[in-house]
């Protein structure tokens, strides 16, 4: 963990409705929970400290990030609204002037290096993003998207529904660099049951 990094927020408030084993926040991997498992790969990658936001089983959730040296809670009591306002508050709990790193809670399969190899990529003023290239061989922008300080109220403002920050990332695809890490990972997100398996994963 670094003093001087970017604040990694890290998106765990959703049900896991179609996975129907509860919030993925808490599943379990690797001897530890998801949250914690993501939590530790975005210090480890060089973010200083990691704003967990919270929303179904924010207890428990919180209960978890609070095992992790550096992490907190952020609960969002309107996370049924979508990814958008889980996004707006962490990013208003993070506060202005922040270079800030966003990544779903999903990502069994992220680790440290793919943190890293994103911040050391970043130029100032601009979005960084984690790419994976497709069967195609196309690259595909991922998580986690590091937005320099002077795009985090864009992000916020432009948030919304299930959405994110989708849109920002759209309409300034000039500013977005994105970095292939498909060398160290899939960059797959975890949301069916034929998915569980990435649970236990090698990272």
């Amino acid at each position: 963990m670094t003093l001087d990094g970017p604040v990694a927020l890290l998106l765990a408030a959703g049900a896991g409705t179609r996975l129907g084993r509860g919030p993925k926040a808490l599943l379990p991997t690797r001897g530890t929970t998801l949250v914690e498992h993501v939590a530790r790969a975005l210090l480890d990658g060089g973010c200083c400290e990691v704003v967990v936001v919270t929303g179904a089983g924010a207890e428990h959730v919180g209960a978890a990030t609070a095992r992790i040296p550096g992490a907190r809670a952020q609960e969002n009591p309107s996370w049924r609204e979508g990814m958008g306002s889980s996004l707006r508050t962490g990013l208003a709990a993070i506060g202005p002037g922040r270079d800030v790193l966003v990544a779903p809670v999903d990502r069994p399969g992220l680790h440290a290096e793919v943190v890293a190899r994103v911040l050391a990529a970043h130029r100032r003023g601009e979005i960084t993003a984690a790419a994976h290239r497709d069967p195609s061989g196309t690259l595909r922008r991922g998580h986690p998207v590091l937005f320099d300080a002077a795009w985090t109220a864009a992000a916020a403002e432009a948030a919304h529904e299930d959405v994110g920050a989708r849109d920002l990332l759209r309409a300034q695809q000039g500013i977005v660099q994105l970095v292939d890490c498909t060398d160290l990972e899939d960059g797959a997100d975890l949301d069916l049951p034929e998915q569980l398996w990435r649970l236990d994963e090698e990272a």
